[in-house]
């Protein structure tokens, strides 16, 4: 079996959150927990994951702080999963791979989930990157800054 390369302790921000994240069942596992889910049975249900694949993801979810296991009930000793602050943040990249998903790969008509707003019923605006002045921004629009000098070790990954 191949090793994982840790990324937890490199200097790009994508590079560690990809680390935290693991794989495309922990950002489904989220979504879902967006959606209501909190039971591991509810969260295998929807993904038809084995279970040995979800608990491994589950528990690094908890252990990155993404998630955290807290009991059902005070007498009950079934667990069930929530987001916790940090996975709450999450939010935006969710929202941004759900809309990139249904610009590129719907064709025009074709049915699919829709998110929209509790309150009145529409669906959200798309993202947009903003400067801070206000201006929309691609990525012609912007530089990441290296951290460190000329000895410094570049980042693989960007």
């Amino acid at each position: 079996m191949v090793k994982r390369t840790r990324l937890d302790g490199s200097e790009c921000p994508v590079a560690r959150s990809v680390d935290a994240i693991g794989d495309w069942w922990s950002l489904l596992i989220v979504r879902d927990a967006f959606d209501g889910s909190r039971r591991f049975g509810e969260f295998q249900r929807s993904l038809g994951v084995a279970k040995n694949i979800l608990s491994a993801r589950l528990s690094a979810l908890v252990e990155a702080g993404i998630m955290e296991s807290v009991p059902v009930s005070e007498a009950s000793a079934y667990r069930e999963y929530v987001l916790t602050a940090k996975g709450e943040r999450l939010f935006p990249v969710v929202v941004a791979l759900r809309q990139w998903g249904e610009e590129n790969f719907f064709a025009p008509g074709e049915a699919h989930s829709r998110l929209v707003d509790r309150r009145d019923g529409k669906e959200l605006r798309p993202l947009e990157i903003r400067g801070a002045d206000g201006r929309e921004l691609t990525p012609a629009d912007t530089v990441v800054q290296k951290v460190g000098g000329l000895g410094s070790q570049e980042d693989p990954l960007r």
